[in-house]
């Protein structure tokens, strides 16, 4: 029997996603390409090496100057994307279209299992690592050896965090506890543990790897139903104490404030921040997504009173922030009132492109519709819109100030069932687009499944009790999992990859001319940016549903992704995908950092 609502849906793909683990165990050989490490090298982790080589590489490390995230080298990874515009680009190029065939297994190095989905940064040879239960590594990047080791001792789950942030000799956590800690690059020691403060609130979480600018490390806060809802957090540096703080749901009173039907601000929830911001040094300005909200009952429909709407800011909003204050510049609703959770909270990417024959610099970003936005980095003028195919809930936006006009075929009905695309996980989710500004290429990951709706009360993710049951696109032919590159140049869709199986990771992209991702079935492939093609794949032991890097360490490029990191995207895919097409998963191994480089 079909599950009567969203969690439930969530709870039985869970369920369907560990007993398909356990029949794979009980049933299949191990069967991956690429062997696995063993329980020694796992035991690796837990105590410090004395190698000589090792003290002098931490001896020599360089402080991550504003300068340099700002213009950073190209053998490094500096930020959650590798430099401050978010656009998950390397201009490496010793791996490329007529190299990729010879890339091989480098070293390969477990990490603790867990909730994560870590993006390894890269500095002077030495890599960061921060995996699941609050535990950071220093590796050198060219052989997985450990350098230091520092775990955070908190009380909390351990949340779905996508990394770190450097800046001169520090290595910034946000951990599950809600600290944000600075540990000292070069031994893994504490220089400052702040606690941010929440109150007596509970179900506030961290996610995002922090955005280091104007002398502070800022932070995002999920919230999804928390009163008063989420917000942005700059500390200071070197303090190590707030700053700042930014609320991402207007309050009453405020401005923006009379756009959620006069309902008090215990009951506007929401507005998560769990996306990390890209910054603009020359505007200096911080860029962040925010979340709609789960309490949608009370904005159903508007109240007709004058002055009073239910557009819900700050929700599904592009923020534009002084790094340095909070002070909001600019800001732009993508959505107003969104009644699906189809949320705009993803990267905001900064690439220069030609608009009206004027080169500007431009916020790329997409909900979960697949709908891309195009907006001026210094005003928030909206410019353009790239529509990738996906969705059916937009059926027309203003050229001029693009505002989104409702499809009022599939708004929430308490009568009729409405198929309603994409299904509330998205045509895109966390897995983050890259771009290539050298060709106004971008490449995003995209899932190709749909929901059926109806507002008969028994949905209780979200307070209209809407209903909702994943079901294939119509007329699928049977591929749920795509990559689609978009020539924002043009505005058009350019080529796609379309397979059974759905994308795990975020995609990266490199001079080389080469997209990587990987795939719900432990694949990781390299694609050609032109054509589509894919000219390198391998098999792992585990999903690589994280972030891939590229770095270069003495010449030599390496390639580099983190695979077997439980999170409940993951498991929502894994249920699905057994539902629709009978996918079980291979024997998972355990969870592990995979480095590749050419023979």
């Amino acid at each position: 029997m079909r599950p009567k609502n969203i969690l439930s849906v969530i709870g039985c793909l869970l369920v369907s996603q560990f007993s398909a683990l356990v029949a794979a165990q009980q049933n299949q050989g191990g069967g991956s390409v690429i062997q696995r490490y063993g329980s020694n090298a796992a035991s690796s982790l837990e105590s410090v090496t004395a190698d000589p080589g090792s003290v002098a590489l931490l001896r020599e490390y360089s402080a991550v100057t504003d300068g340099i995230l700002a213009d950073p080298p190209d053998s490094d990874w500096l930020t959650w994307r590798r430099t401050y515009d978010n656009r998950g680009f390397s201009n490496l190029d010793q791996i490329n279209r007529d190299t990729v065939g010879s890339l091989q297994l480098a070293w390969h190095q477990p990490v603790t299992p867990g909730n994560n989905m870590p993006t390894p940064l890269v500095h002077d040879g030495i890599m960061f690592l921060y995996s699941a239960g609050d535990v950071v590594l220093a590796l050198d990047a060219t052989n997985g050896e450990l350098l230091w080791r520092y775990r955070h001792e908190g009380d909390a789950v351990t949340s779905h965090k996508f990394g770190i942030a450097l800046h001169e000799n520090k290595v910034l956590v946000p951990t599950s506890d809600l600290h944000m800690v600075a540990l000292d690059a070069r031994s893994g020691n504490v220089i400052w543990d702040h606690a941010i403060d929440v109150g007596d609130n509970t179900g506030y979480a961290l996610r995002s790897a922090p955005t280091v600018a104007g002398g502070q490390v800022i932070q995002g806060m999920a919230a999804s139903f928390v009163p008063g809802g989420g917000f942005i957090i700059a500390i200071d540096l070197e303090a190590g104490t707030e700053t700042w703080r930014f609320n991402t749901l207007a309050r009453p009173g405020e401005p923006g404030g009379n756009t959620w039907n006069n309902i008090p601000l215990n009951e506007r929830q929401g507005g998560s921040v769990w996306n990390t911001g890209s910054y603009d040094p020359e505007l200096d300005l911080v860029f962040y997504g925010v979340s709609p909200t789960y309490n949608t009952g009370p904005l159903l429909y508007p109240l007709g009173v004058d002055g009073v709407n239910n557009d819900a800011l700050y929700t599904n909003s592009t923020l534009a922030l002084r790094p340095a204050t909070g002070e909001l510049v600019w800001y732009y609703q993508h959505v107003a009132n969104d009644q699906f959770d189809l949320d705009w909270i993803f990267e905001r990417s900064i690439v220069e492109l030609e608009v009206n024959g004027e080169t500007r610099k431009v916020i790329v970003t997409a909900g979960k519709p697949g709908l891309f936005d195009a907006l001026d980095a210094a005003t928030g003028q909206y410019l353009f819109s790239v529509d990738s195919g996906m969705q059916n809930i937009i059926s027309a936006i203003d050229p001029v100030t693009g505002e989104k006009f409702a499809n009022p075929a599939v708004f929430p009905d308490a009568e009729e069932i409405r198929t309603v695309c994409p299904y509330y996980q998205g045509g895109r989710n966390w897995h983050a687009s890259s771009i290539n500004n050298e060709t106004g290429f971008l490449f995003v990951p995209m899932f190709e499944v749909c929901m059926e709706t109806l507002l008969d009360g028994s949905g209780t993710l979200l307070s209209s009790g809407m209903r909702a049951d994943t079901v294939p696109v119509p007329g699928s032919d049977g591929n749920y999992g795509r990559l689609q590159a978009i020539d924002l140049r043009t505005r058009e869709l350019a080529w796609q990859h379309r397979e059974e199986v759905v994308p795990a990771s975020a995609s990266l992209a490199t001079a080389g001319g080469l997209v990587f991702l990987g795939y719900l079935d432990q694949s990781f492939k390299a694609f050609d940016q032109q054509s589509g093609e894919i000219l390198w794949e391998t098999e792992l032991d585990a999903i690589p549903a994280a972030f891939p890097i590229t770095y270069s360490v003495a010449g030599k490029q390496y390639i580099a992704i983190v695979a077997g990191q439980l999170n409940i995207h993951t498991g929502v895919w894994l249920g699905l995908m057994n539902r629709f097409t009978g996918f079980v998963p291979s024997n998972p191994g355990a969870a592990a950092l995979w480095v590749f480089a050419l023979e």
